[in-house]
């Protein structure tokens, strides 16, 4: 595994913004859940279940969910202060339960979220593409 990566679903536009930020402002690779079979070697990292939520992956370990966003964060503002943030934050006991909650509301809510935030999913474009083809067909 050659560099941090970030697994998320590209099915989803809220996803796709998150991932295209990352994608712009970092140097964390990002693959879709629809590009995985490109990638045998991370997909046969990923848990079983690995479409319930994003994964960070790097050389030696997977961060899934909450825990996901968190480390992807972290590194792209390792410095500043949503890095000391989490630093500080990862003190606390309840750290942990209460950042995989937030992930899990944010995760179910994600038609609401949405609606503020949200790219038009690779997976998508690429069967809007499909359909503008054959529409011009006709």
């Amino acid at each position: 595994m050659p560099e941090p990566t970030l697994v998320y679903d590209d099915d989803c536009g809220f996803c796709t913004w998150w991932a295209d930020y990352f994608d712009e402002n970092t140097d964390i690779r990002i693959v879709g859940f629809s590009d995985l079979p490109e990638y045998p070697d991370l997909e046969m990292r990923l848990p079983r279940y690995y479409e319930e939520c994003s994964h960070f992956v790097t050389e030696d370990r997977i961060y899934s969910c909450g825990a996901s966003i968190e480390e992807a964060l972290r590194r792209y503002d390792r410095d500043g202060p949503v890095g000391s943030a989490v630093t500080f934050l990862r003190n606390f006991e309840d750290y942990e339960r209460i950042r995989e909650w937030g992930y899990r509301h944010v995760a179910d809510n994600r038609d609401r979220w949405g609606q503020v935030m949200s790219k038009t999913p690779p997976a998508r474009r690429e069967s809007e593409a499909d359909d503008a083809e054959s529409d011009t067909d006709d």
